[in-house]
């Protein structure tokens, strides 16, 4: 099915879509965020210029130090090495090889071979695949619990902007969809990907939420480059009280909660009508904490999924999660969806 609103419908029901699209046009928009041309990503493929790393509390073990550790890949892509699983071969961050996006707690996990060889809650790291312009890199790992950070991503970023990112002497390849495409989830929740324009090496985002708490209905619009990912990247996970709780009490006896390294310092917790933690990202009075989130680690991680370039477009995103974008991102490839950018 195809029309001129959603293009080619990839999953789920078009009414629903339709539904949800008009809700989404409905929502006004709280920022528009400037563009500098400057500030656009190198046409070179990049690597990092040496090692570093980062360490903090476990995201999922929070009482344990965790570790990761970042350094230039002769291979083309994202990898992950468990060095703690010897007889395994290092995880290709793909849509190939995501395990699951979680249940209780949302997050996308990437596992290949052994199913001791995976990574947890990888998106606030492999988002810097794109959010940097930041192609051939190895990340070494003795755990797969990734440390949570009270700032995003951030503390990542800064480290890779101290070591260098440096050029491999190769043009970078983009990739775009050969058509307008969309999926739809049961509660109006939506992607929308538009082909990039010929010429054009830009992803343009329009990101909307609407949560029945003090988060609220945000709405965010912008070009990717350098300045927006670094803004963005700060941004916290966000959840509720009642999650929280659920976490830190019965949550903690599954495998896919247990001691939750949750605290008020690396997430965002929203109550039913004010935050319990002050909230960042604040434009004109209102926090735009969750939608920068949402828009600049957790879609962007989805986009990094995508091993065959660096994917240029525009994405329209409702309400989407983990779920919605992995779904989406396995149509793509099972469709063959993908070409090079022109």
């Amino acid at each position: 099915m195809a029309n001129d609103l959603f293009g080619r419908l990839l999953a789920g029901d078009a009414e629903v879509l339709r539904s949800g699209y008009e809700a989404f046009q409905a929502q006004p928009v709280d920022l528009v965020e400037p563009h500098d041309a400057a500030q656009a990503y190198t046409p070179d493929e990049t690597t990092l210029a040496g090692s570093f790393s980062v360490s903090g509390p476990g995201t999922f073990l929070g009482k344990a130090h965790r570790t990761l550790t970042f350094g230039p890949s002769s291979e083309p892509g994202w990898w992950i090495d468990r060095e703690d699983q010897p007889d395994s071969l290092p995880v290709r961050v793909s849509i190939e090889n995501v395990w699951t996006t979680g249940n209780t707690v949302s997050n996308i996990v990437l596992r290949s071979g052994s199913p001791h060889n995976y990574l947890r809650m990888v998106e606030h790291i492999v988002s810097l695949r794109y959010g940097m312009g930041l192609d051939n890199v190895c990340i070494r790992v003795s755990d797969g619990d990734p440390p949570l950070f009270e700032r995003g991503a951030l503390d990542i970023v800064e480290a890779a902007d101290r070591i260098g990112i440096v050029p491999t002497g190769r043009l970078a390849r983009y990739v775009t969809v050969k058509e307008k495409v969309s999926i739809v989830g049961p509660y109006g929740n939506f992607l929308i990907v538009h082909p990039a324009p010929a010429g054009s090496r830009d992803l343009t985002i329009d990101c909307a939420l609407d949560f029945p708490n003090a988060i609220g209905q945000q709405r965010l619009q912008y070009t990717m480059d350098n300045a927006s990912f670094r803004k963005g990247a700060v941004a916290r996970t966000n959840t509720n009280i009642g999650v929280m709780l659920y976490c830190k009490t019965i949550g903690k006896i599954f495998a896919d909660v247990r001691n939750l390294g949750y605290s008020k310092k690396n997430l965002l917790i929203a109550g039913r009508t004010s935050y319990v933690n002050e909230p960042q990202l604040v434009h004109d009075g209102k926090s735009l904490e969750a939608v920068w989130h949402r828009s600049a680690l957790d879609l962007l991680a989805a986009v990094a999924l995508i091993d065959k370039g660096r994917f240029v477009g525009h994405i329209e995103s409702y309400k989407a999660g983990h779920a919605l974008d992995c779904k989406f991102v396995t149509k793509l490839y099972q469709e063959n969806l993908l070409v090079p950018a022109s």
